[in-house]
């Protein structure tokens, strides 16, 4: 058993809450700001697969406007900057996601993975991964293909499944810090 498992479930709830402290005047701040550029309440929910295939209700800032459902300049630099995903820090102190683990996907992927594959669904959906570094310009890539659909299906998916499971043989506080660091450098280097 890695004992890390049960240290990072606490180290995910202490800082999950030292960053809502700190973070919660600007939190409330892009809200209002959201909630007027998007002309709604500000607050993404969808309904996401969790760890052991339990469905979750995700919180994201709203960076479409509504009816058109296109991105505002507002919610374009709250994407980059990552800030659309502060929310989230709610989802990791409910214990429904952590700060590092396999990114959160829609109905229809991880749950109907089998066989080995499917133990990346004993991991908690994070806010950053290794595959979320690799693939971070995931939306321009699939636009480049003929069949986006397709490419995600049988390139992107199970390329970040292997990632996934890989994490999960090798998870450590060391590991998680570097997946942090790379995360924080690749928003600001962009």
């Amino acid at each position: 058993m890695n004992h890390y498992r049960y240290w990072k479930v606490v180290l995910d709830c202490i800082l999950s809450v030292v960053l809502i402290v700190l973070f919660l005047p600007l939190m409330i701040l892009l809200f209002i700001i959201v909630s007027i550029d998007t002309r709604s309440n500000g607050i993404f929910c969808q309904r996401r697969v969790g760890q052991f295939g339990k469905t979750f209700i995700i919180y994201k800032f709203k960076t479409l406007k509504e009816p058109e459902k296109e991105s505002s300049a507002t919610g374009l630099l709250l994407r980059k900057l990552k800030l659309d995903e502060l929310p989230q820090l709610f989802n990791i102190l409910k214990g429904e996601m952590s700060f590092v683990g396999p990114r959160p996907d829609i109905e229809g992927y991880y749950d109907r993975l089998t066989g080995a594959e499917r133990k990346v669904l004993d991991l908690k959906p994070g806010i950053t991964s290794k595959a979320s570094i690799k693939y971070s310009n995931e939306e321009a890539l699939l636009k480049a293909q003929e069949n986006p659909l397709q490419y995600n299906d049988e390139v992107l998916f199970p390329d970040k499944v292997q990632m996934s499971i890989r994490y999960l043989e090798n998870m450590s506080f060391s590991e998680d810090v570097k997946i942090l660091a790379k995360t924080v450098l690749k928003i600001f280097i962009q």
